[in-house]
């Protein structure tokens, strides 16, 4: 007899003054076996709440709520509960709202409007002690990170990577695609992709933002 694995689900707790919304993601989840809705709140003092009763590992949160905002909640969170991580949910043009919430402590921000594909990939990413840039991050705000002062890689990280990757770095920090790194380093892009995989999971981010801010914040790439 085959065994059926058995999924031990993230839990999640979802903050959102909008009921349509919190609606919305709860379909979203509905049918996945690896991720359970657990609680909703509608603003930060509701969150709090919901966190030391329900004892989450990811708290999904909107940024700009009513009584409190989800920056002040996820530094109270950030200094109470350690062990549970936040993912911050932002609107277009909320760049020094998004970095006010790294600052804070969030490990990662998504769009509102972001596809069910990547917010799953998120939340599995952040679970797994990962930083997670959302996608779709602009150079203004990966420069705002970048400088500001949070850092979830504490250890030494220089002797991590090759040369080679450190190249591949600052062709990625160059906004060059894998083809072009390709072209540039004569090799495959098969390989590249190899090369962009490992340095990926050295430095714990699952996109080229995530790399970018890595790289600028701990000095393997300087903005000229």
């Amino acid at each position: 007899m085959i065994s059926t694995p058995v999924y031990t689900p993230i839990k999640i707790v979802l903050a959102d003054d909008h009921e349509i919304f919190r609606d919305g993601f709860a379909g979203l989840l509905k049918k996945q076996d690896e991720i359970q809705l657990v609680g909703e709140a509608a603003n930060g003092e509701e969150l709090l709440l919901q966190a030391q009763k329900l004892k989450p590992d990811i708290i999904l949160t909107d940024i700009k709520m009513p009584v409190m905002d989800g920056i002040q909640a996820t530094r109270i969170l950030n200094e109470k509960f350690p062990q549970i991580y936040v993912i911050a949910l932002s609107m277009f043009n909320e760049d020094n709202l998004v970095a006010d919430m790294m600052e804070a402590g969030a490990r990662g921000y998504l769009l509102k409007s972001a596809h069910k594909t990547e917010i799953l990939e998120a939340i599995k990413a952040v679970n797994r002690q990962e930083t997670y840039y959302c996608r779709q991050t602009s150079s203004r705000l990966i420069n705002k990170l970048a400088r500001s002062k949070t850092n979830f890689n504490k250890e030494p990280l220089l002797p991590k990577f090759t040369e080679r990757e450190i190249a591949v770095i600052h062709l990625i920090c160059n906004e060059a695609s894998n083809a072009e790194i390709s072209a540039s380093l004569c090799l495959s892009i098969r390989t590249i992709e190899g090369y962009r995989s490992r340095i990926q999971e050295k430095m714990k981010v699952r996109n080229t933002a995530g790399i970018v801010v890595y790289a600028i914040k701990n000095g393997l790439y300087n903005i000229s």
